[in-house]
């Protein structure tokens, strides 16, 4: 059981509180922390693609302006984004680009123009350690977001995150804006996206353990070699630390959020056929790229500012995904 914050700057429990994303996978989780910190369920707005379009200028100004029927807006909590896997960002640089640049500035500036800043409202955006540059020694440190050009396969989406960095930080400095932002590792967990075209390694790696069994697929076929390392991180873990920068934090130095524990692909690959129970073989084809052989955060900071560190295992977390996993209809 993750350990009872420390002593709040913040209560949230009498704000107004735009939550973006707040239907995805982290937002989700967010939202329920939230709720659980004793946040009325009227006063977390949580804005719809359908109606509200973020990407869109008038339409964010709006948002401010009717959330609460005219009443003012406390706090953001910007989970929404184009995220997607490595194919995704290589097939569409441009949206991953436009639309997280779109949606960071349109948020701030409407929250700028709405008087939000001279209300002393907060604004709390997740970042990406796609923004990490690609020669950057691992485990990350935040010092370490300006000293090179990230991995080409995901820059557009790791700058547009990097460029909402800079924006806080220079509306924090002259403006006086009071922000946060969180640096995740690779999230997991019940509620992942398992879309093939956009999902990422875990939520991918499950869903097909899950179809190989119901399928009965003898083999199971997997990229590389399985010896790149990588640090994943429980959703509801990751979302206690967003609502932890929310309560602690008014000024945007990055914070990364990892588990602090490195596995190898073929390590979480064994981890996930084993619990899953799925009995055929997993076939390793070396043909295929291993990716960058080491990619881990360092959560020293996280520690020290917001007196946070992951509660759930990796065991236990991949229980609870294949249990979801196998609880969504068998066509899923």
């Amino acid at each position: 059981m993750q350990k009872q914050p420390p002593m709040s700057t913040t209560d949230l429990r009498s704000k107004r509180i735009i939550l973006t994303g707040g239907a995805g996978f982290l937002g989700r989780a967010v939202r329920s922390i939230l709720l659980a910190r004793g946040v009325p369920d009227d006063r977390i707005f949580v804005p719809r693609s359908a109606q509200i379009d973020l990407t869109q200028q008038d339409a964010t100004r709006r948002l401010f302006a009717e959330a609460f029927a005219g009443e003012p807006v406390d706090l953001v909590i910007h989970c929404a984004g184009r995220v997607g896997g490595w194919a995704a960002n290589r097939a569409k640089p441009a949206n991953f680009f436009v639309d997280n640049m779109a949606m960071a500035l349109n948020l701030v500036d409407a929250a700028r123009r709405s008087g939000f800043i001279d209300r002393a409202g907060k604004f709390v955006m997740v970042g990406s350690m796609t923004s990490y540059p690609a020669q950057a020694q691992a485990p990350f440190r935040e010092d370490d977001l300006y000293n090179g050009y990230p991995d080409a396969a995901s820059a557009p989406y790791g700058i547009a995150k990097l460029a909402a960095l800079e924006m806080l930080r220079a509306c924090h400095a002259q403006l006086g804006l009071k922000a946060a932002y969180v640096v995740p590792v690779n999230l997991y967990g019940p509620g992942d996206n398992i879309d093939p075209a956009t999902s990422h390694f875990v939520g991918a790696l499950v869903d097909r353990c899950v179809r190989a069994i119901r399928e009965k697929s003898p083999t199971l076929e997997c990229w590389g070699t399985g010896s790149p390392t990588r640090e994943f991180l429980y959703v509801d873990d990751a979302a206690e630390g967003v609502v932890r920068a929310a309560e602690l934090i008014d000024d945007p130095t990055p914070i990364n959020l990892g588990s602090g524990e490195e596995f190898s692909i073929r390590e979480v690959v064994d981890a996930v056929v084993e619990q899953s129970g799925y009995r055929g073989e997993v076939v390793w084809d070396a043909t295929k790229p291993d990716g960058v052989g080491r990619r881990c955060l360092d959560s020293t900071r996280a520690r020290k500012l917001l007196g946070w560190t992951a509660a759930i295992s990796l065991e236990e977390g991949l229980r609870r995904t294949i249990e979801w996993r196998r609880s969504l209809r068998k066509d899923a």
